[in-house]
């Protein structure tokens, strides 16, 4: 059983910052990448960022510059910095993981619960 479980989400201004994290625990054996997707309101989810095991980052157009993504591999925890928020930004926000666990030994996708990001005056 793997269990993905965020944070950092919330109401910021215009311009303003969020931090988001993701711990990963269970009975993982590996974790090949992990990342962000976010979904706004009547859209489909979308990649926002993401991290491979050997710290190769990818990013969207849409945030390249204003978002960070990191992870801590001691703790299997993703972070994403977000700077510069903009209105267009606000979505529910959901972790993923590229892993293997100790059960299956083989890959699988997990999902977050997803975290709100409004960004608002």
């Amino acid at each position: 059983q793997v269990q993905l479980v965020e944070s950092g989400g919330g109401l910021v201004r215009p311009g303003g910052s969020l931090r988001l994290s993701c711990a990963a625990s269970g009975s993982i054996f590996s974790i090949n990448a992990m990342g962000w997707y976010r979904q706004a309101p009547g859209k489909e989810r979308e990649l926002v960022a993401a991290i491979g095991s050997g710290g190769t980052t990818n990013y969207a157009d849409s945030v390249k510059g204003r978002f960070t993504i990191s992870k801590d591999n001691a703790k299997n925890t993703v972070y994403l910095q977000m700077n510069a928020l903009k209105p267009e930004d606000t979505a529910v926000y959901y972790c993923n993981a590229d892993l293997v666990t100790w059960s299956q030994m083989r890959r699988n996708n997990y999902w977050g619960q997803g975290t709100q990001v409004t960004v608002s005056s």
